[in-house]
């Protein structure tokens, strides 16, 4: 699974094998443990702005996704936090809703607020739950942190985009190597390339290719 999101919310994500049928879990929910699997890595990659991303890496503990979220801030970044997330599907496998939250411990942060935090965070209703009853994301936070004063910095809106264009695909192309463009070309049939983010089809003729071989030579 690669998930990749830009700092305006502009996120998209790829499965490899995205058709998983197993039975509910012991709770009758989806098993994404069973999905998942435990055994593998979770990789983060961050653009900050340095001359190299930073990179952080933990095994997967779980399979829970919130879980293993959670157990990579306290491992890899040493920052504490709460990841909740949630998800509900319908039954002709359509999203109904899904959303999360983090909780993340700031420096200096006093005993009496992180016992406070946990003892909501105790009793709180499942992310699906709370969302099925029409909360939104500012009743959550009021509910995760109940007995705080909460001050609201930003708020902007996410949405699955995709930033793939022709012009990319044609670079991925000549990236293979000329005489691979030139075997295309020869072929005489289409060359068709899939965005696996959004599923766009790119299709290009034995003309196309040619020029994509003038072009680089």
């Amino acid at each position: 699974m690669i998930a990749v999101s830009d700092s305006s919310g502009n996120a998209r994500a790829y499965v490899q094998n995205p058709v998983v049928e197993l039975p509910l879990n012991s709770n009758g929910k989806l098993n994404v443990s069973g999905a998942v699997g435990t055994d593998g890595m979770l990789y983060v990659i961050k653009d900050i702005g340095l001359k190299e991303p930073y990179v952080g890496q933990t095994p997967i503990i779980s399979g829970e996704i919130a879980e293993d979220i959670t157990n990579y801030f306290a491992t890899s970044e040493q920052t504490p936090s709460v990841c909740a997330l949630g998800v509900l599907v319908n039954p002709d496998l359509s999203v109904k809703n899904a959303g999360g939250f983090i909780i993340q411990l700031l420096p200096g942060c006093e005993d009496e607020a992180i016992d406070r935090i946990e003892e909501n965070i105790k009793d709180i209703p499942s992310v699906t739950e709370m969302l099925s009853s029409g909360m939104n994301a500012d009743d959550i936070a009021k509910r995760a942190l109940k007995g705080f004063t909460i001050d609201k910095l930003d708020e902007s809106q996410f949405c699955y985009k995709c930033n793939c264009s022709k012009e990319r695909v044609e670079n991925a192309l000549i990236s293979t190597g000329i005489e691979n463009l030139k075997e295309m070309a020869a072929d005489d049939k289409n060359t068709e390339v899939d965005c696996h983010f959004c599923n766009k089809k790119y299709v290009f003729t034995p003309k196309d290719i040619q020029k994509l071989i003038d072009n680089a030579i």
